[in-house]
């Protein structure tokens, strides 16, 4: 079930921006600390915040690789 649901979901998480996908992590993270939820709804939340970091992830891996590339190289 979480497989299909990863895979209608993958499309429209690419188009998240660093601000949309941190935004959801951290309203995720929340709704995790304050409990309350079933096992299997803390667990598809733990996944969809997995999923948030590795697109936060990408986003600020794509920013360093662009400052590096816009940086003079030192050894010249």
């Amino acid at each position: 079930m979480g497989a299909m649901t990863d895979e209608k979901t993958n499309g429209s998480d690419e188009r998240l921006s660093y601000e949309q996908a941190r935004a959801e992590l951290a309203s995720v993270v929340e709704r995790l600390e304050a409990g309350g939820t079933s096992l299997e709804e803390s667990l598809a939340l733990w996944e969809r915040g997995e999923a948030l970091a590795v697109i936060c992830q990408r986003w600020l891996d794509g920013a360093r690789a662009r400052i590096d590339a816009a940086r003079p190289d030192p050894a010249t």
